[in-house]
């Protein structure tokens, strides 16, 4: 039977990017080797590589490669090299553009606590331990985007600086939609959060949450917490959360605060997701690792390529229909870090440092015989 081919849009980026898109990109290759998947992988410049190359931080032709392929993997880009370039053509510009060429409307940010690093988190091992939280985040409205905005003078001579929250029904109820579905294939709980205290598009968010959930989700236990008091029980007590779905601003604040619970940014992934094609069952979607693109190590050998290779997982799970290869690379992950192999960001007593390669080589004999032990406990069952 011949498998379905994948086609895989890789943007390395900057800094350390290049070098956790390497390790991505031998596991792919291993894993079509070995036939338990196929992937048709195709590099293209993003962020200050695309500025250094074409005078811009993404062209167009990389635009389409994007809209052409199953999906994006990206990794980080920016760094003091192009502090002094014009803002509208930043390196960050180019991350921008690609979110809003392919509408990716939904940041999902799991943060999620690996038992060997959870002395790393700043909260106590009881508090954290088995935490597994998913936020989504709308990433195409809300502050950030809303017109009008900009610096006024006014008559006195003070200057003003004003920005607009503005949210419409669809814009609320795609996000939305987007947190139900997930929390249905996990432990069917949604946490909606807002300010509808005192913000009118916090009253309308949590109006269209309430009317989506009792039309489309009853299934799914929903609450409401304000945005504040939600960022105050993330570090009193986590557990209770699941999924977590939010607006662009509180989304931004909420999920770095959720990230630091794990202890290491070097660890999280994150998948950002369009809309589903009702003819094709197609979605846009990109996936990159949390950090940033780190310049002062790049190029040696110290990153850790586990937040861009769990990215890859969440590929292979939203975007490929492959949650059994995201299964079996999650593990793999959680068996490497049990062996006390360690970058240097998650560094511990006891531990062996390795290289960014030899952590991507690590994982790869991890999951191979995860799927080994796999296969061959299906065969004795069959």
């Amino acid at each position: 039977m011949t498998q379905t081919s994948h086609k895989i849009l890789l943007l390395p980026g900057d800094g350390i990017g290049p070098e956790g898109m390497a390790e991505v990109s031998k596991l792919a290759n291993w894993l079509s080797a070995h036939h338990y998947a196929s992937f048709e992988l195709e590099t293209d410049l993003v962020g200050g590589a695309a500025i250094d190359a074409h005078g811009v931080p993404v062209t167009d032709e990389t635009i389409a490669k994007a809209k052409a392929a199953d999906a994006v993997m990206l990794g980080a880009v920016g760094g003091p090299k192009w502090d002094r370039v014009d803002y509208a053509i930043r390196p960050e510009a180019g991350l921008l553009k690609l979110r809003k060429e392919l509408d990716l409307f939904a940041n999902l940010r799991p943060a999620l606590v690996f038992d060997a690093l959870i002395e790393a988190s700043t909260l106590k091992p009881e508090i954290v331990r088995g935490l597994d939280i998913l936020i989504v985040r709308e990433l195409t409205g809300g502050v950030y985007f809303g017109e009008p905005r900009g610096i006024e003078i006014l008559p006195n001579g003070e200057k003003r600086g004003f920005n607009t929250q503005t949210y419409t029904t669809s814009e609320i109820r795609r996000v939305a939609e987007v947190a139900f579905d997930l929390a249905g294939k996990r432990s069917k709980k949604v946490t909606s959060c807002e300010k509808a205290n005192v913000m009118e598009s916090g009253k309308l968010w949590r109006e269209v949450v309430t009317e989506l959930h009792a039309e489309k989700y009853p299934g799914i236990a929903l609450s409401h917490m304000y945005a504040d008091n939600c960022a105050m029980q993330l570090l009193r007590n986590p557990q209770q959360f699941d999924v977590i779905v939010t607006d662009n601003l509180f989304g931004d604040i909420l999920s770095d605060e959720a990230s630091m619970l794990t202890g290491s940014l070097g660890m999280l992934p994150s998948a950002s997701l369009g809309a589903v094609d009702a003819t094709t069952g197609k979605r846009y979607a990109m996936y990159e690792p949390v950090h940033g693109s780190a310049p002062d190590i790049a190029g040696q050998g110290k990153a850790n390529p586990l937040a861009t290779i769990l990215s890859f997982a969440m590929c292979l799970r939203y975007s490929l229909n492959r949650g059994d290869l995201a299964d079996a690379i999650e593990q793999a992950a959680q068996n490497v870090l049990n062996s006390g192999l360690r970058t240097p960001d998650i560094m511990a007593e006891h531990c062996t440092q390795i290289s960014t390669a030899d952590m991507g080589d690590a994982l790869i004999r991890a999951l191979e015989t995860s799927l080994f032990l796999s296969m061959r406990a299906t065969g004795a069952s069959s």
